[in-house]
């Protein structure tokens, strides 16, 4: 919560802030949905500053164990805005994205992506 994450979708808004996650309560981890305000948006884009928007996490700092073994991490903490159907609000979806969130059900989001890591 209060944490502030890229937006790296082309939906208009550059930075999100977490208002809550909505699963658990150790907060947002890989593929999970969060509720979030908008502080930074492009003028003329989809969302505007201040809109309250969902968002599905898709780079987390945090490192997540694989079921090989391997740990994956991010340089940071990143979301893809969807509306409340979980399909992505954006066309284009920037930067490396991990495949678990296949096992969340955001298979849409994965065919947007250009580098599944």
């Amino acid at each position: 919560m209060r944490s502030n994450l890229k937006v790296v979708d082309n939906s208009g808004a550059k930075r999100v802030m977490c208002i809550q996650a909505l699963k658990g309560k150790k907060g947002a981890r890989l593929g999970d949905m969060i509720v979030a305000s908008v502080k930074e948006a492009q003028p003329g884009g989809k969302v505007k500053k201040g809109q309250v928007v969902y968002g599905v996490v898709v780079r987390a700092a945090m490192q997540k164990g694989r079921c090989d073994g391997s740990e994956v991490k991010f340089d940071d903490n990143a979301v893809v805005l969807v509306n409340k159907q979980g399909e992505p609000i954006g066309t284009r979806v920037f930067g490396p994205v991990p495949h678990e969130l296949r096992k969340k059900k955001h298979v849409k989001i994965l065919s947007l992506a250009q580098h599944i890591a």
